[in-house]
């Protein structure tokens, strides 16, 4: 018999509580290697905040998390972080190459890396998303998407378990959402890493999504997107009544207000 695999992320009775108001509780969920979860729900809802907590940034109210069977730690080289896009400055004065780089200086455990360690891991994650060809202009002169791409190669530069995502489309037109989605599914695939993608929006990640976490009014549901995207789901999480709705290949939710679904501050 074989011996079992321990999940990516596991979360065991977990409770975010911020003074009188709660984010969630008794949240147990595996996430098992190599998944692509994606994380959904309201402004508010706690989305953003987990990604917090799997980075080390925040504690728990209560209840466990483990990443890769550890608690997270601030700095831990195991798990990869790419932030919202936004727009860098235009005279930032560094290249594509040395934000890359920030993704293994930013770690300072364990035995650092020399110098020609450096350069090829940095030149390893500059050609896995496709950015050869800008990396050596100045971040601030390149497209949001040339620049989301560069930023997920910091992100992986040192080639973590887990990669958290945190609303990773927005400001970008569908033809970069697309490029996006594409590459770090191409990642997953060819890496084995753990994805988890925090959006407001399932459609442009549906295609590549294994499991679904949606949290809403307090309260979770997680499961296969068919399992998670119906309208009775919705409804006992929101308290109200949902349709949904399938479109050809996109889903649509009604009864939900729109600007509700938009990204966490």
């Amino acid at each position: 018999m074989s011996a079992a695999i321990e999940p990516a992320i596991a979360l065991r009775g977990a409770a975010m509580r911020y003074g009188a108001r709660t984010l969630w509780t008794d949240l147990d969920l595996d996430i098992e290697p190599g998944a692509f979860v994606a994380v959904l729900g309201p402004n508010g809802a706690g989305k953003t905040t987990l990604i917090r907590i799997l980075l080390g940034l925040t504690a728990l109210s209560g209840g466990t998390v483990t990443v890769g069977g550890r608690t997270p730690k601030r700095g831990d080289e195991r798990i990869g972080y790419v932030p919202q896009q936004r727009a860098l400055d235009r005279d930032l004065p560094i290249r594509g190459r040395d934000l890359v780089r920030l993704g293994l200086d930013g770690h300072r455990r364990g035995l650092p890396l020399v110098r020609g360690d450096v350069a090829a891991r940095v030149d390893e994650a500059i050609d896995a998303v496709g950015a050869r060809a800008y990396a050596s202009a100045p971040v601030g002169r390149l497209s949001g998407g040339e620049q989301q791409r560069l930023r997920i190669a910091q992100a992986i530069a040192g080639r973590p378990l887990v990669l958290l995502c945190d609303e990773p489309l927005l400001s970008l037109d569908p033809g970069h959402q697309h490029g996006v989605t594409e590459l770090l599914e191409r990642l997953r695939r060819e890496r084995g890493t753990t994805i988890l993608f925090v959006t407001h929006e399932i459609n442009p990640v549906l295609p590549y999504v294994d499991r679904v976490l949606y949290l809403a009014e307090g309260r979770w549901a997680a499961g296969a997107p068919d399992e998670v995207f119906t309208g009775e789901r919705l409804s006992e999480l929101y308290g109200t009544p949902i349709d949904v709705l399938r479109v050809r290949d996109r889903i649509v939710v009604v009864g939900i207000d729109e600007e509700s679904h938009h990204h966490e501050h």
